[in-house]
């Protein structure tokens, strides 16, 4: 769609990616141990672009898997289907939280993308942005006009949602997200590993947050919001 992408869709998107960054889960912690292992702000800094790698492939996969399966399944039929796979993953996660194992602390830029991509396929990172991009609340005029006649139109199975948004525009949405995850888990990490300079770490015992659980509800609070879109 030539429009290109809403400033709110932007807006959704940048925000998710800081959420995502926030959580341990998604990488800072992983960057921020291998910071103090050598004792290197440029080590935290380095483990943050295959981190940031890896989480993008993931989104971009998961992005064009829902696109092409838009192609073939009517939009409510996908759209019930993205609510019923995030309301899952949200429960699994609520009653069993584990995280795929890597390999322990000495790796690599491939190592740490690999892992970064299982982490982000794991907590089901990329399905999180697809109501942003199916919601027709969030898109311009001329695409809300879209949406408006596809249902009025004998082919429901028209191009709209992601199936309708040029992949440079996917790019974009999955730029603009990876960015906000890496900003802010950059932060986050460096954050910390000044704290640990000053106090050791003692800071991270007792300002822990169970962010699995967070993370858990925000999967089942993103599948909810797929039924409206």
């Amino acid at each position: 769609m030539s429009d290109g992408l809403p400033w709110g869709v932007l807006g959704v998107l940048l925000l998710l990616g800081a959420y995502h960054g926030v959580n341990p889960g998604m990488g800072w912690l992983f960057a921020l141990s291998l910071g103090l292992q050598q004792r290197s702000r440029k080590a935290v800094l380095w483990a943050l672009v295959p981190i940031a790698l890896g989480h993008a492939i993931a989104i971009a996969l998961t992005l064009a898997v829902v696109a092409l399966a838009q192609l073939e399944i009517q939009f409510t039929t996908l759209k019930f289907l993205v609510a019923a796979i995030l309301f899952a993953l949200g429960l699994y996660r609520v009653f069993r939280s584990r995280h795929p194992r890597g390999a322990g602390m000495r790796v690599g830029f491939r190592d740490l993308t690999v892992w970064s991509f299982l982490m982000a396929s794991a907590h089901g990172a990329g399905l999180m942005l697809a109501p942003v991009l199916l919601a027709p609340v969030l898109l311009t005029p001329r695409m809300q006009g879209m949406h408006h006649g596809m249902h009025h139109s004998m082919n429901s199975t028209a191009p709209f949602g992601l199936a309708g948004i040029a992949p440079s525009l996917l790019a974009l949405a999955v730029l603009v997200h990876t960015l906000g995850l890496i900003l802010v888990a950059g932060a986050v990490a460096i954050l910390f590993y000044q704290f640990y300079e000053k106090w050791g770490l003692g800071l991270l015992r007792h300002t822990w947050f169970n962010f699995d659980l967070l993370w858990a509800f925000a999967l089942i609070i993103a599948g909810a919001a797929a039924l409206v879109v």
